[in-house]
């Protein structure tokens, strides 16, 4: 194959993996690492490094199992499960998907007050119709495209805001792959962690690889199994350098400052002092193509995870399809109308996501270990081991925030 039809064939296949991607610079991430900045200044970063890498590992897998047998994560976990264990899973990834659209309509509303002067409720209402237009009204492709422009927006207004503030980019390398974690900073850790690898996207990103032609041999299959590693590997890339940058602009602006930051309305004003006018617009422009993008990923999300927990095909001319775009997304009218402490629950929505994270991990792992399911594609033994390390320390995380709250740590 020469290198003109090679790249051709790469940029054919480039697509589900950016659909995760903006899954994981979602409004829950700006809130977490805005938090994270603000307080600890670059300390944290690292923890966007090992997330990552994390979620390189944990996606290649998810896609592998869509892959080798033709059915998302939520199909396997209903037909490879007995039926108490694949309900209680179920209910566990609805609850984070609820937790999800909390932080995706919230981000929406907060973006389109920021940016329009919409009132949060209509933000949200905004944010809701056209996650369910995009969704129910467009080709699957066309979507994709649409989605990855949203990425490259989000992406370019970020860098636009390093170039402004300026970093002291001395201090920003060795916190990369340097880890500090003390009690104080546990909470803020497990929501980015939660807020990188979010177990709706691993369920997403399993369906939506079926977009791409793999042919029925398996030999044919694992031709193509590096073209979804390309993609996976520079989406995820991309998306490292996004949510370093939030941090990063965080503790440059805020921490800097001794600036102490309590809501993303606030970040934006502060922004305006401290780092110019064009700046707060940038941030704003941000928020909105990420509440937007990520809502309708999330949904795509829930649709699937709905549907294939119930064993109901995922066809959107069905009425369960449809309900399924927006049901989640009711508990985030209610906070909204409640006037609930928005950046708080923000940041809880995505401990909620970081606690769910080992009941879809450890599934995941029994799944694509299974001979007889995976065939040639079954997990080898140092991906396995690997993928369990990911696990064990996602749960003695979660287990260390428990501590840490009960006894007080946590903030």
């Amino acid at each position: 194959m020469g290198i003109k039809k090679r790249f051709k064939t790469i940029l054919a296949f480039l697509g589900p993996g950016f659909l995760v991607t903006v899954g994981f610079i979602d409004p829950g991430n700006w809130a977490t690492n805005i938090e994270g900045g603000s307080r600890f200044g670059y300390s944290l970063l690292w923890v966007i490094s090992l997330s990552t890498l994390m979620l390189i590992v944990v996606q290649n897998m998810a896609a592998k199992l869509g892959i080798a047998t033709g059915k998302s994560l939520a199909v396997n976990i209903r037909d490879g499960f007995p039926r108490p264990v694949s309900f209680f899973l179920g209910i566990s990834i609805v609850a984070a998907c609820v937790a999800t659209d909390v932080a995706e309509l919230l981000g929406g509303a907060i973006g389109f007050n920021l940016l329009l002067g919409l009132p949060l409720w209509l933000g949200a209402l905004v944010t809701v119709f056209l996650e369910v237009f995009l969704i129910v009204g467009q080709r699957y492709h066309k979507l994709e495209r649409v989605i990855i422009a949203f990425l490259g927006i989000i992406a370019l207004c970020y860098v636009a805001e390093l170039v402004i503030v300026k970093p002291v980019w001395r201090e920003v390398f060795p916190s990369l792959v340097i880890p500090r974690l003390d009690s104080s900073s546990i909470y803020i850790a497990m929501a980015i962690l939660g807020a990188v690898v979010m177990p709706h996207n691993i369920f997403l990103h399993s369906n939506v690889i079926h977009s791409r032609e793999w042919g029925i041999s398996d030999e044919k299959k694992l031709s193509l199994l590096k073209y979804e590693h390309i993609d996976t590997l520079s989406a995820l890339l991309l998306g490292l350098v996004v949510n370093a940058a939030m941090i990063i602009v965080a503790a440059r602006v805020f921490h800097g400052n001794g600036v102490v930051v309590t809501s993303i309305e606030d970040a934006s004003k502060t922004l305006v002092p401290l780092a110019g006018s064009f700046a707060a617009f940038l941030f704003a422009v941000a928020l909105v193509f990420s509440g937007v993008g990520s809502s309708v990923t999330s949904s795509m999300a829930e649709v699937n995870v709905i549907t294939g927990f119930l064993g109901k095909p995922e066809d959107p001319k069905t009425l369960l399809y449809r309900i399924s775009t927006f049901i989640t997304a009711i508990p985030s009218f209610v906070i909204i109308v409640a006037a609930i402490d928005t950046y708080k629950i923000l940041i809880f929505s995505q401990v909620i996501l970081s606690i769910q994270l080992p009941f879809t991990l450890v599934p995941l792992l029994l799944l694509c270990r299974k001979k007889s399911l995976m065939g040639v594609f079954r997990t080898k033994l140092p991906e396995f081991l690997l993928a369990s390390a990911i696990s064990l320390l996602v749960i003695g995380l979660n287990i260390y925030l428990l501590y840490s709250t009960l006894t007080g740590g946590a903030a």
